[in-house]
């Protein structure tokens, strides 16, 4: 849901007015930009408030997503791990991914604005196909930019968008990946504004978009949290997820902030600890606060603040920067935030897959793979992992990595 019945919680107070978290976040963008920014954050807050829309917002949710995902016990990786391991099925939503869940609620909101044209960036295209859909059901003309590189290693989803009747244009600047990829569409966005919206995909950018990317996926931690009282009649002890930009991880973490519960987000450590083989803000080698894309937050960059290149094996956390309220969360010490290794994260692709019957997206299995690392600290502990996606569009990168399994 937009709104909230629960009580009010302190950490709601976040984003203030200007849309800082803290001293993250805010509005760093070109003066052409200030207009669309305050009518987007003017039609939010009247939409948010709004029964009509809210209603409309959920009954998509229910009756076209899918919602709610169940949580699953995974009993025999638990019965490995020495820890209860409990998986929050987002990859069970329409199209495969948590993505849907915000590209449903900002379509809407584009309809309410009288904007018929969507643009939209995506990396590991999990992003681009939900926004292919959902404009596919409503009847609005689509967009979407993807890195040329990206769109080697996610070749289905490029397909998927296309069949969906979305336009998919390759970006050939820079390294080819997510960056880059939002850098267009928001060219194209300025330049379109009056008849398009600009549908970003994670909780990042320029206000009002993480506090609205954020608010369309606490459903994750809502419906998580509820579900898991009700299960086991308390609370987990552990919430991990992985964290590219930081959606999923915030949709889970955020019901759970005044909750006596740890929170861990997990990056994407790549091959190596060397600036340019990782994409994780807060491994220390060029970590640094800066400003990227709207946003003032923890980046990747060089002395002279030069955003640097950055290396995943999954495309949808290969980007230099991290959403302002993570950065918030980080230095207020509420949620902590580890690194995984592209080859653990394969491994725990194949694991999860062989004793659960699951394929995780590769995103989803850096948070897999953490836990496996870290599971002796946690002995016979409740964790809770966010799924956020399914792995059918990893298998070619899975394959060319791990040979050897072709035929096993």
């Amino acid at each position: 849901m937009v709104t909230t019945t629960q009580e009010s919680r302190s950490w709601d107070e976040v984003p203030d007015l200007a849309g800082c978290f803290g001293p993250y976040g805010g509005q760093y963008v070109p003066e052409t930009l200030m207009n669309p920014l305050a009518e987007l954050s003017r039609a939010y807050n009247d939409a948010r408030r709004d029964p009509v829309f809210i209603s409309e917002f959920d009954r998509l949710l229910r009756d076209y997503v899918g919602r709610p995902t169940p949580i699953s016990y995974a009993e025999r990786l638990s019965g490995t791990l020495g820890c209860h391991l409990w998986l929050k099925r987002e990859d069970l939503c329409h199209t495969g991914a948590h993505k849907i869940n915000n590209a449903v609620g900002q379509a809407l909101l584009a309809l309410r604005m009288g904007k018929r044209r969507i643009v939209a960036e995506t990396g590991a295209g999990q992003h681009g196909v939900a926004t292919a859909t959902v404009c596919a059901l409503l009847g609005i003309e689509c967009v979407v930019y993807m890195g040329t590189e990206d769109m080697a290693r996610q070749a289905p989803n490029v397909q998927r968008m296309r069949l969906l009747g979305a336009t998919v244009r390759g970006v050939e600047a820079g390294s080819r990946t997510l960056k880059d990829a939002v850098n267009e569409a928001m060219r194209d966005w300025v330049t379109n504004v009056r008849t398009t919206h600009y549908l970003l995909g994670s909780v990042l950018g320029a206000h009002p978009y993480p506090m609205m990317v954020r608010d369309f996926q606490i459903v994750i931690g809502r419906e998580a949290r509820r579900q898991f009282l009700e299960r086991t009649d308390s609370l987990p002890d552990l919430l991990v997820a992985c964290v590219g930009g930081g959606s999923n991880s915030i949709g889970l973490f955020h019901a759970f902030l005044d909750d006596p519960v740890e929170m861990v987000g997990v990056e994407a450590g790549g091959r190596s600890d060397r600036p340019g083989d990782h994409a994780s803000r807060f491994l220390g080698g060029g970590a640094a606060v800066g400003v990227l894309q709207g946003s003032r937050t923890y980046l990747l960059q060089d002395e002279t603040g030069n955003v640097l290149p950055t290396h995943s094996v999954s495309a949808g956390l290969d980007y230099p920067a991290i959403g302002p309220e993570h950065a918030f969360l980080r230095d207020a010490g509420r949620v902590r935030y580890g690194t995984v290794r592209d080859a653990e994260a394969l491994k725990a692709f194949q694991t999860l897959g062989r004793l659960e019957g699951i394929l995780p997206a590769l995103e989803s299995a850096h948070a897999v793979a953490w836990i496996m690392r870290e599971a002796a600290a946690f002995h016979g502990k409740n964790v809770l992992l966010n799924l956020s996606g399914r792995g059918d569009k990893d298998l070619d990168i899975v394959e060319r990595h791990m040979p050897e399994e072709r035929g096993a």
